[in-house]
């Protein structure tokens, strides 16, 4: 919004511009000073500031693996008092992840070549007594050997599978 304000403040002025915008003209000014004199920014922006710095040379130095717990205990080691879920915001921010071990599921192979199946209830899933409408199901539950494919068939009205 600042940028806003900064590019048609010379055509309309601030004030106007800020109550268009329904925010208060003192807002802009602060955030202003704070811009041209980095020493009137919030603690904790500083702070935020000198971490990131830190968090981006520990996941430099370990190859970019580790993720935010173990950046934040390496952080603990080396006398920083911070909170995980600091860590956790600030990779988010730097767009920092850590390596996930395994590999992901891949659970649909889609053929665009095939048409898409009707649905011929509407996506109203409502019915008036028993057994006229069922609808079915089926996912996947990861066991000890492999994913193992469940189907469900499903009476509407009960709401209790039927087979």
């Amino acid at each position: 919004m600042t940028a806003f304000i900064d590019e048609h403040r010379d055509a309309y002025r601030v004030e106007p511009i800020c109550r268009l915008l329904e925010i208060v003209p003192s807002t802009y000014y602060d955030h202003r000073a704070k811009r041209a004199d980095p020493d009137l920014r919030w603690n904790r922006s500083l702070r935020d500031e000198a971490l990131c710095a830190e968090i981006r040379g520990i996941w430099e130095e370990n190859f970019g693996v580790y993720g935010a717990r173990k950046v934040w205990r390496q952080l603990v080691r080396e006398g920083y008092r911070v909170a995980r879920c600091t860590v956790e915001r600030l990779m988010r921010r730097l767009g920092l992840a850590g390596v996930v071990r395994g590999k992901g599921a891949r659970t649909t192979v889609s053929d665009m070549a095939q048409p898409c199946p009707q649905d011929k209830v509407n996506r109203q899933f409502r019915a008036e007594r028993p057994n006229p409408l069922w609808i079915a199901d089926f996912t996947y539950v990861s066991t000890w050997q492999g994913f193992v494919y469940v189907a469900f068939v499903i009476d509407v009205y009960a709401r209790r599978i039927v087979g």
